[in-house]
């Protein structure tokens, strides 16, 4: 028996996500076929590829090596796939597009609509994880296109990167509070900003915007979505920085008062990238042209 190149996609996918059972969401299978599928991989290797524990998933050194020259051998499996489906200029498969998670609740509604009716014919798989998770999926062959809110990274495969449209930030506080707008950053209690979790570059530029410590150890909230957060400022406990395009969906509770921000202010810049290498370029063009088109204007 050899190993298959499924069994190999199964193991990237534990190796991104470092978890059994969100690998096997991302593959689209149950956690038992999968998990099934990754003992029958470890039994071909002779020993186990990766560590089972309390806090989750970790390639053993073995592993590594293994996902190293598996992830190699899927991306040349892909291109030829890519290579065939592209032919005729655009795939007959899903366009597998991911977005990141502060940006997906707010603009798929704008965008959505517009890409199924600009690209005809054309389906789309849509998945919602963070940048450096979306970049390796890229990487990976896992994801064709990419919605992110950061630079692209110059390591790694080469990628095409497409300016969408500016995403400036307002600051949200307690409608109880009495705040003076335009507001300067510079004047915010830096122990009253609430942040989200580690990991989400929304997160970083709040940091960088707000001038924090870039380790704020000291800090004991961190939430999942902005969502979460909102609910923590209209109860009084914190203030934080929101991206206009979450306006329409996040400044609808009538305890939050909503504020724009002194000049210079801070925002971001929303791209959509993809790999250089893909035939679907004019595609993944088109799409960035449809966005950038339709969700410009969320929010206002």
């Amino acid at each position: 028996m050899s190993v298959s190149l499924k069994q190999m996609q199964y193991a990237l996918a534990v190796a991104r996500s470092g978890h059994f059972g969100r690998a096997a969401e991302a593959c689209a299978v149950s956690q038992p076929a999968l998990s099934q599928q990754i003992l029958a991989l470890e039994g071909l290797c002779g020993a186990p590829l990766f560590d089972r524990l309390r806090s989750g998933v970790r390639p053993t050194p073995l592993g590594r090596e293994f996902i190293a020259l598996a992830q190699r051998v899927v991306e040349s499996a892909e291109a030829v796939e890519t290579l065939i489906l592209g032919h005729a200029g655009q795939p007959d498969r899903p366009i597998r597009f991911g977005l990141i998670p502060t940006v997906a609740p707010y603009l798929l509604p704008e965008i959505f609509p517009a890409l199924t009716a600009g690209l005809p014919g054309l389906d789309f798989t849509v998945s919602e994880n963070r940048t450096d998770a979306l970049l390796a999926g890229l990487a990976d062959g896992s994801l064709d296109v990419a919605l992110i809110g950061t630079a692209a990274p110059s390591d790694g495969p080469r990628l095409v990167s497409r300016p969408l449209f500016d995403d400036p930030f307002v600051l949200a506080t307690s409608r109880e509070e009495t705040t003076t707008a335009p507001v300067s950053l510079s004047s915010l209690d830096p122990d009253r900003i609430l942040l989200l979790d580690e990991g989400h570059c929304f997160r970083d530029q709040t940091i960088a915007a707000c001038r924090l410590d870039s380790d704020p150890a000291g800090r004991t909230f961190a939430a999942t979505s902005l969502s979460t957060i909102v609910e923590f400022v209209a109860n009084g406990q914190g203030v934080t920085l929101l991206p206009r395009i979450a306006l329409r969906k996040e400044a609808n509770n009538p305890r939050i008062a909503i504020h724009d921000l002194l000049s210079p202010g801070a925002g971001r810049h929303l791209s959509l990238v993809w790999r250089a290498a893909t035939p679907f370029g004019k595609t993944f063009d088109k799409m960035a042209e449809l966005i950038g088109r339709s969700g410009n204007a969320p929010g206002d």
